[in-house]
């Protein structure tokens, strides 16, 4: 019996204040839909709506955090480039 791993996700997602956040999931949908209900992240509580911008998969859990991390780097710009550059 082989033991299937689940597929992580690095996402963006611009709030109704017009910031990103940024996360890892595995289910990006029920994430952004969680976000939106103000029942996701204490970030994004105070400024739902938000809207999914960007995603992308992951090899497993710890490359999704180690991405999710080098992207909270990044400065609004750059964010803004990397939306931009998926599109």
């Amino acid at each position: 019996m082989t033991r299937k791993s689940k597929v992580w996700h690095v996402y963006i997602v611009r709030c109704a204040d017009d910031t990103l956040y940024t996360g890892v999931a595995v289910d990006v949908a029920a994430r952004v839909a969680q976000h939106s209900a103000g029942t996701g992240a204490k970030y994004t509580r105070a400024r739902a709506p938000v809207t999914l911008v960007w995603s992308s998969r992951a090899r497993s859990r710890s490359a999704a955090c180690k991405r999710e991390y080098a992207i909270k780097q990044l400065s609004r710009a750059r964010k803004e480039q990397l939306v931009i550059s998926s599109k």
